[in-house]
């Protein structure tokens, strides 16, 4: 690996904001029932992360979602919520060495100065909430930072993608949860939110967003991605979109390599400029990968690529970490 990027890659804060690893902890992968235990302190040949993988390819702050799987939804969401954060707080008791608890950006500090992995909690999924803001704000004493409002469903929050057909946006309860989410000091992700919701979201919230795992529609014409001007409006609200390692969201025909994910980077670079892109690999909730991309050990490639594509180490630095702490010092406080 080239010297450059190596010692790059080393010394920067490396964020990854989504996987649904702890499905696996829970017995479960995205897709299909696992036959053994999923331990993270344990080096697995399946999945696409773990403790060690983690530290192999430098990333300091891993965000760890509660994916609300559509078998519980919508009344054993809640309960589904607890059993998964019941498991993260399992592991990160089980590793205290290795991995701790983010709730604030010097939380990130912390853990990248004590060599350990800065473990976020979000959730995937608003039917968590079960149509309570007082829900959210328990969720907050626990420490889950961020939210997607939706998968690809319809909830009591917002339409998803999915039900897009229906052109409907944040519901009046929706509009209410943002707002109660910026008082918090939570972030607010879109990734997976119908294009109208995306729009009243924009509209709505007060602080920078997120799309955690959402790529460029114009390099990659996916519902799932964001169009360019959905891309420029979030960088107006500055926030920030992580790029999704999911080989069908990075190319049409699934035959993705590192390169086209590289290429969803230059796209959104040369529309809004590098403040406003960082990672969001989807690991573990992905049934496919760029070649070259297929577990968090293969991060410093990215850097690397970048290092060969003649972006800046400054530039470098925001796309790996730094422009989403930036969100983060705004949105957590």
């Amino acid at each position: 690996m080239d010297e450059r990027a190596r010692c790059l890659h080393q010394d920067a804060i490396v964020v990854d904001t989504h996987c649904d690893t702890l499905l696996r902890v829970l017995g479960r992968s995205f897709y299909q029932q696992q036959q053994k235990p999923y331990r993270l302190a344990e080096r697995h040949e399946e999945g696409h992360i773990d403790l060690p993988r983690l530290r192999e390819g430098g990333v300091n702050v891993q965000f760890f979602a509660a994916y609300i799987e559509p078998i519980y939804k919508p009344d054993r969401a809640l309960k589904r919520a607890m059993q998964i954060f019941d498991a993260f707080f399992s592991e990160l008791e089980a590793n205290s060495d290795s991995m701790m608890l983010a709730t604030t950006v010097q939380d990130i500090m912390t853990a990248k100065k004590q060599g350990k992995v800065a473990a976020v909690l979000a959730i995937e999924g608003g039917e968590a909430l079960e149509g309570d803001l007082g829900v959210l704000r328990m969720f907050h004493r626990l420490g889950v930072r961020s939210i997607g409002l939706t998968w690809n469903e319809r909830n009591d929050i917002a339409d998803g993608v999915g039900d897009a057909r229906s052109n409907g946006g944040l519901s009046a309860f929706g509009a209410a949860v943002i707002a109660e989410m910026n008082r918090l000091g939570i972030l607010v992700d879109v990734s997976h939110l119908s294009d109208a919701g995306f729009w009243d979201v924009v509209e709505i919230s007060k602080h920078p967003i997120i799309a955690s795992h959402s790529n460029a529609r114009a390099v990659c014409n996916h519902r799932r991605n964001l169009t360019d001007e959905q891309i420029k409006a979030l960088a107006k609200n500055g926030g920030v979109m992580g790029m999704n390692f999911a080989a069908g969201f990075v190319k049409e025909d699934g035959q993705a390599t590192l390169d086209d994910l590289l290429d969803h980077i230059d796209h959104i670079v040369q529309l809004v400029g590098p403040y406003h892109v960082g990672l969001g690999s989807d690991f573990d909730g992905i049934s496919a990968t760029p070649d070259g991309l297929g577990n968090v050990s293969a991060m410093p490639l990215i850097t690397e690529g970048l290092v060969k594509r003649g972006y800046s180490d400054e530039h470098i630095r925001l796309i790996l970490g730094e422009n989403y702490l930036r969100v983060l010092r705004e949105v957590w406080g």
